[in-house]
């Protein structure tokens, strides 16, 4: 049985716990093991599927797909299978880098986060990376990567949903809104994204 390594609190977890529940997968997970050594960043998650040893999240998210063969969450056409890889990439570069010092200071009060001009940047940035979503959802009429559900809706919908639990000045998305709520009719989401909140 799968094994994953890293406390289920973490957003990085659980992408891999919601991945597992939409694609069917039976899993184990521990917040700590032996495998984590493995892993030369000391991060989490890290899984163990046999003597097969992986971290990195969004190469699980991948790994996973393609070895269960999820076609609907990561298609095999290059062109659409590169539209998912894309917002899942971006999520990881471009919005998990914009909300990091604001959500250390605001949500976690890391005594480090503390610089009132940082903060504020931050703020400004995750605000616009949230724009970019709210401009693709409009297009797309769905879900991030078209009109149907995806790999990239996993990453995605969790930095969504910290967005909008961070209590912090932010513009009305209405489209991000109804995102969320789709992703909301999603068992997996409600479990691992939303901790059981409906």
């Amino acid at each position: 049985m799968l094994r994953i390594i890293g406390k289920a609190s973490s957003i990085n977890v659980r992408k891999v716990l919601w991945a597992c529940d939409e694609i069917g997968i039976a899993y184990v997970r521990t917040d700590d093991g032996p495998e984590m050594k493995q892993n030369p960043n000391g991060l989490v998650p890290v899984i163990a599927d046999g003597d097969f040893v992986l971290w990195e999240s969004n190469t699980i998210l991948r790994y996973l797909a393609h070895k269960w063969a999820a076609r609907a969450l990561l298609p095999e056409e290059p062109r659409r299978r590169a539209e998912v890889e894309r917002w899942i990439d971006w999520q990881a570069t471009e919005f998990n880098t914009a909300w990091r010092y604001a959500f250390s200071a605001i949500v976690r009060r890391n005594p480090a986060f503390h610089d009132a001009a940082q903060i504020e940047a931050s703020r400004r940035e995750w605000n616009r990376m949230a724009g970019i979503v709210e401009t693709q959802l409009e297009a797309t009429g769905g879900y991030i990567a078209g009109r149907a559900f995806s790999l990239a809706d996993i990453p995605i919908g969790l930095s969504i949903h910290r967005w909008i639990v961070t209590p912090m000045d932010k513009p009305s998305l209405p489209h991000v809104d109804a995102y969320y709520q789709r992703l909301a009719s999603r068992p997996g989401f409600l479990k691992h994204g939303r901790n059981g909140i409906p």
